[in-house]
C-alpha cells in the first residue's frame, strides 16, 4: 500500500498537469470582447482650426502665411483691439489644426485628449498655448472646445551654421485638453437586437461566437449574418437591459479561426506569415548575378621637351560573379517553423525571400493568400 505522502505527491502531479493543460487550452482562445465590437458603440472624429500663441519666435511668418495674419486680426478684433491696416511682425503665433476622437457615451463636462499640428511654416510649437478652439464633427456641429498648454515630443536647436531636430516639434498634444459640450444620443438599452462586428471577418469565428452565446444563454438568440457580423436578439429576461446581457457574454471564450495569409511589405522588406501556412512539395534554388564595373582613368604625359599633349586614358574593369545555391526541397504539408527553417537554409535575405514566396505561390504550391502592402 503506498504511503500517504506518495499519494499526495501523485495527486499534486495530476492537478499540476491539469492546470498546465488548461493553460495551454486557454492560450488558444480569446474573449468575445477582444474579437468583436458592438455595432453603434464607436468613436467620432472631431477637427478644429485655432491659434497657438506664446511661441519663442518660432511661429508662422505672417508675410508668407496670410491665413495666420487674418486669424490673428479677427481674434484681436473680437477682443476689442482694432489693428486693420497695421503692420504685424510677430513670430510668436502659429495657425494649427486640432484633432481628437470623441469617446462613445461621453457626457457633457468630461474631457478628452487633442492633438495640435502646425498648419503654416512654424518651426516649433514648444511652450505654446492653444487658444479656445471649437471642435466640429462631420455634421458641422460643435461637440467639444479645446484649450491649453502643448506638450511637444521633439525639439529643435539651431546655430549660425548647423541645426539639429529630434522628433517632430511641429506636433503637440494636450492631455484632457478639450471639454465635451454636446453628447451623441445612443439608447443601447432600448435596442431590440444587438449586432457584434468581428474585427477580423471569418465564417468559422462568427459561427463559434454565435454557438458560444447560445450555449451560455440556453436559447438560440445569436445568429451569424455574414463573416463579420453576429446578430444577437435580446432575450425576454434582458429586455430593456442590453448592458447586462453584453456584460455576461463578452467574457465568453472562443477559439478564433483565420485564413492562412502571408503579408509582404515591399518597401521595408517585412514578411509576416500566419501559423496555418502550408506548402506542397517543391524544390527551391536561388542565385545572384553581380556585375561590377570600376573606372580608374590614367593620365599620360609626354616627356620633357617633347612635342606632345597630356591625355587621359580610360581604364575600365568589368567582373561578373554568380552566386548559386543548391536546390532545397521543401516537403509536402510542412509547418510554418519547418518552412522558415527550409528557406533560411538557403542563406537568403528578406528581399530574395519575398521573390521566392511569390514564385512558390505562382507555382500553386503554397496554401495561403499573399497580400502585398
Amino acid at each position: 500500500m503506498p504511503r500517504p505522502t506518495t499519494r499526495i505527491l501523485k495527486l499534486a502531479s495530476v492537478v499540476l498537469c491539469a492546470l498546465l493543460l488548461t493553460g495551454v487550452a486557454a492560450n488558444a482562445t480569446s474573449r468575445i470582447k477582444d474579437l468583436a465590437n458592438i455595432e453603434g458603440i464607436r468613436q467620432n472624429q472631431l477637427i478644429g482650426y485655432g491659434l497657438v500663441v506664446g511661441l519663442n519666435g518660432t511661429g508662422d511668418t505672417l508675410n508668407n502665411i496670410p491665413f495666420t495674419k487674418q486669424s490673428l486680426q479677427a481674434m484681436l478684433e473680437r477682443m476689442g483691439v482694432n489693428i486693420r491696416g497695421a503692420t504685424i511682425r510677430t513670430g510668436n503665433v502659429a495657425a494649427v489644426m486640432v484633432t481628437g476622437n470623441l469617446p462613445p457615451f461621453a457626457t457633457q463636462g468630461t474631457r478628452m485628449d487633442v492633438t495640435v499640428s502646425a498648419l503654416g511654416d512654424a518651426k516649433n510649437l514648444q511652450g505654446g498655448t492653444l487658444l479656445v478652439t471649437p471642435l466640429l464633427g462631420a455634421d458641422g456641429n460643435v461637440y467639444a472646445v479645446a484649450q491649453g498648454s502643448l506638450a511637444i515630443g521633439g525639439f529643435q536647436a539651431a546655430g549660425a551654421a548647423a541645426s539639429i531636430t529630434q522628433g517632430v516639434p511641429t506636433v503637440g498634444r494636450i492631455a484632457n485638453g478639450a471639454i465635451i459640450e454636446r453628447e451623441i444620443e445612443f439608447a443601447l438599452n432600448r435596442l431590440p437586437n444587438v449586432r457584434l462586428a468581428l474585427r477580423n471577418a471569418d465564417f468559422t469565428t462568427a459561427k463559434r461566437i454565435a454557438a458560444a452565446v447560445n450555449d451560455y444563454l440556453g436559447t438560440k438568440c445569436a445568429e451569424p449574418l455574414d463573416p463579420s457580423t453576429v446578430q444577437l436578439s435580446i432575450p425576454a429576461e434582458f429586455k430593456g437591459n442590453a448592458v447586462a446581457l453584453l456584460t455576461e457574454i463578452e467574457q465568453l471564450q472562443v477559439e478564433p479561426d483565420q485564413a492562412a495569409k502571408i503579408v509582404i511589405d515591399e518597401r521595408s522588406g517585412i514578411i509576416v506569415m500566419g501559423r496555418d501556412v502550408r506548402v506542397a512539395t517543391v524544390a527551391v534554388a536561388q542565385g545572384n548575378l553581380t556585375v561590377s564595373i570600376s573606372e580608374s582613368p590614367q593620365v599620360s604625359q609626354p616627356g620633357p621637351l617633347a612635342n606632345g599633349n597630356t591625355v587621359v586614358t580610360p581604364n575600365t574593369r568589368v567582373s561578373v560573379t554568380q552566386d548559386g545555391k543548391k536546390l532545397a526541397v521543401v516537403k509536402d504539408g510542412v509547418s510554418l517553423q519547418q518552412l522558415v527553417d527550409g528557406l533560411n537554409s538557403l542563406g537568403i535575405g528578406p528581399r530574395d525571400l519575398i521573390g521566392i514566396l511569390q514564385a512558390i505561390k505562382a507555382a500553386g504550391a503554397i496554401e495561403a493568400d499573399i497580400e502585398v502592402m
